[in-house]
């Protein structure tokens, strides 16, 4: 996984109702864009040091747009 300044990270629930959470990458220690990443996350405003899992997946090229139910 790679990401950089500006993407989202999107960490699918893994259990059943668990929302998915939504976090903007603020920072990348690593040039190559390999993990940990500082995200800020949506749902709390906070920023943490991530690690992604297998949950987890970059949406790459700035502005997210969350899904909409149908």
């Amino acid at each position: 996984m790679k990401a950089q300044v500006g993407d989202w990270i999107i960490v699918e629930g893994n259990r059943l109702g668990e929302p998915r959470r939504e976090g903007e990458v603020v920072e990348v220690p690593h040039a190559d864009g390999s993990p940990p990443y500082r995200v800020r996350w949506t749902d709390s405003d906070r920023t943490t040091l991530v690690f992604p899992g297998p949950d987890a997946r970059v949406q790459h090229g700035g502005a997210y747009t969350r899904p909409t139910s149908g």
